[in-house]
Order: structure tokens, then sequence, then C-alpha cells
């Protein structure tokens, strides 16, 4: 998703390996930071077991959906460039999230078009005080 949106950003062509319909599901850092968080917390209780950790089935999205997020945002579609299906590629992944959801009561609590908001706000907003550092050190 950030490489996405640092392509956008960035005015360069995204590519897409495949048909754009793979399905993922996304985390926003803060409800992954929270998932830790709690997952310290109950640390004896969980000891020795593994869970999954992602948006889950709320917080599923395609590549093509991702792309239309990234347009409105930025108000034009970004250039995407079609590429053949890479080895390997899964068409659908989201986590299955249950078993921790239920050990510590952990749920995600950004949504896919909130965190993408706040994903591209806050790449905007940094690479755009990155390339002001840059142009001032070079005494330009």
């Amino acid at each position: 998703m950030a490489h996405f949106l640092i392509q956008a950003l960035n005015g360069q062509p995204i590519t897409l390996y495949g048909d754009g319909m793979q399905v993922r599901d996304v985390l926003y850092v803060e409800d992954l930071v929270n998932a830790f968080l709690l997952a310290r917390r109950h640390a004896s209780r969980l000891a020795g077991t593994a869970f999954n950790i992602g948006g889950g089935p709320r917080n599923t999205t395609s590549l093509l959906e991702l792309l239309r997020l990234i347009g409105d945002l930025q108000g034009s579609a970004p250039d995407v460039n079609f590429k053949d299906w890479r080895l390997g590629d899964q068409r659908y992944y989201v986590s299955d999230t249950r078993a921790f959801s239920s050990a510590t009561g952990w749920k995600p609590q950004v949504g896919v078009s909130a965190g993408v908001k706040r994903l591209y706000d806050w790449l905007a907003e940094n690479s755009a005080s990155t390339r002001t550092a840059e142009l001032q050190g070079s005494g330009t």
C-alpha cells in the first residue's frame, strides 16, 4: 500500500501484476501497536501461542479498489501498468484474527479508507518536508 501511495505522490506509474482483483486485508499501524500492547499485557496467558494479526475480513480491499481510493485522494487516477501474474501471487489473502480477538478483545479500529487517507496524508506531509529540507541543504 505504501509503495502505491509513494508512486502516486511522486507521479510515477504503479505496476499491477495480474488483473488487480487480488484481495488483501490491511491493518493500520496504530491497530498493530495496540495488538502488541494487548499481547504484552496478556503475555503470561498467551505465551507459546501463535496468532494471525492483520486487518481481517472487515478491512479488505482489492488492488483496484485501492487505486480508486488513491485517485479520490489525489483528484485523479494514478497511472497504472498491468503485467502478467507473478508466480506465487495469491488472489486472496485475509488474516483470521478470531483467536487473538477472542483471547484479548482486540479488533482493528481504523478502516481501509481512513487508514489509506492517514497514510497518504503522512506521506505527503513528510515527503514535502524532506524535499524542503533537501532544497535548503543544497542552498537552492
